[in-house]
């Protein structure tokens, strides 16, 4: 029996960047676990600064495209991104109303970089055609300003024009809050006669292509799968959250999104806890090891790729402890399971973000000699003159002590140590592009001074 996969079709514009259209909206899709599919209205010659030409697909091309999909594989949800003429909303709107299925429509008008990719004399068309036979309607603020006939310029406005959108046809509509001058992006979504509104922070980032286009190919994608309008909209809030904060740093303007962080995120996550079970498998079985473990014991860490907080950091809960014979585990390796460890690697990382992984030891004459021996490079700061304001926080401490470390070195070191304060135990971390490099750091040292 084959397994069922749900399946979404885009129909839209072509990025010859790869950041916005339907490459955006298939990485999406797949990212989510949807067979995405595509009928393509225009092949546009763009990258990160801007649209340098448009080439409309010829209308019978675009309706063959559809067709071919929906008569052979079958659809479950669409998504429609850039429509640019009159002709081809026509042509799409009556094709797309045969299906009994979900439709999200992105009403896009302008390109990140400013350029029109829906033509003036087509507006009409995209509200008396596409607004009636589509499920959920994304406009950003300035689509939501055209559409509803006045300025969109505060949440009051966006709840005021979603309502207004919603009358000419659409069951939901979500106004997009990244155009709106707030200190945070929320989103407001209206459906069936309630407001909702999805408030997150602002991610201070250029690289933005291609939100929009992942945003309402993500709610697409979750229809889809059966989900509700409601759970779809939340749902892609959080996707495309996520696509921001990969984004990706390519080109000379506005970078694309990352959709494909989604899938590497949990790969990732499951690649620093084979790391992480390999090194302590190695730690425990090195006896020698026991004699690097400080009075408040150790703990070892790996961070994924970018981490921002603890919870994107694996450790072991309950440190790793000194035993009778070697050193043991106290639990199994868990996410968000580290505080001064983690804090200490990610301090790190804003440095060096190839180094992703950590290990407390003591610190002692005999272990200094041997980090020199074994030509680790090593740079060490005063906990006595952490100033009193960052004393406050254990997170503020140790990234100021990193900074000064680095700072004395002029790079992230292999190794950053102090020698203790009031109440404070002398520590040294060692650090690493992975556990096992760490590890293995770790138990040469153990064995030079054994």
């Amino acid at each position: 029996m084959k397994a069922f996969r749900a399946r979404a079709l885009t129909v839209a514009g072509s990025d010859s960047g790869g950041g916005a259209g339907i490459q955006a909206d298939l990485k999406t899709f797949a990212a989510l676990g949807v067979h995405g599919m595509c009928a393509i209205t225009a092949i546009t010659a763009q990258n990160t600064v801007g649209v340098y030409d448009v080439q409309d697909i010829d209308v019978n091309v675009i309706r063959s495209q559809i067709r071919a999909v929906v008569e052979d594989i079958g659809v479950d949800a669409v998504k429609t991104g850039m429509l640019h003429t009159s002709q081809i909303i026509d042509a799409v709107a009556e094709e797309l109303s045969k299906l009994s299925k979900p439709i999200v429509v992105d009403p896009v008008m302008v390109a990140k970089s400013g350029a029109e990719l829906l033509r003036q004399d087509a507006v009409k068309a995209l509200i008396e055609k596409m607004l009636p036979i589509s499920t959920v309607l994304t406009p950003n603020a300035v689509e939501a300003s055209k559409l509803a006939g006045f300025a969109v310029k505060t949440l009051e406005d966006a709840k005021r024009a979603a309502k207004a959108i919603a009358e000419m046809g659409p069951k939901a509509v979500v106004v997009k809050g990244g155009h709106i001058n707030a200190e945070r992006s929320v989103d407001t979504l209206y459906y069936d006669g309630e407001f909702r509104t999805l408030d997150s922070p602002r991610i201070d980032t250029k690289n933005t292509h291609g939100t929009g286009c992942v945003f309402a190919s993500a709610i697409a994608a979750e229809l889809a799968k059966g989900s509700d309008i409601i759970d779809a909209v939340l749902v892609a809030k959080q996707f495309v959250l996520n696509a921001i904060k990969n984004g990706i740093s390519i080109g000379r303007g506005h970078g694309p999104v990352n959709p494909s962080a989604y899938v590497y995120e949990a790969a990732m996550r499951f690649e620093a806890l084979e790391y992480l079970k390999k090194a302590v498998r190695m730690l425990e079985s090195n006896p020698a090891v026991a004699n690097l473990i400080p009075e408040t014991q150790s703990n070892i860490v790996m961070a994924i790729p970018y981490a921002e907080s603890r919870d994107e950091v694996v450790a072991i809960p309950g440190r790793i402890v000194r035993q009778p014979w070697g050193v043991k585990a106290s639990g199994c390796p868990e996410f968000g399971a580290s505080r001064y460890v983690a804090n200490v690697l990610l301090a790190a990382m804003e440095y060096n973000p190839n180094v992703r992984a950590a290990m407390n030891i003591r610190l002692g004459k005999d272990v200094l000699n041997a980090i020199k021996d074994l030509t680790l490079s090593v740079a060490r700061y005063d906990m006595r003159l952490v100033p009193e304001d960052v004393k406050k926080t254990e997170e503020m401490s140790v990234r100021w002590g990193i900074g000064q470390a680095v700072k004395s070195c002029g790079e992230l070191p292999n190794v950053v140590y102090h020698e203790g304060d009031w109440g404070k135990e002398p520590m040294a971390v060692v650090f690493g592009k992975d556990a096992v490099e760490v590890a293995s750091f770790v138990i040469k040292l153990a064995e030079m001074i054994k």
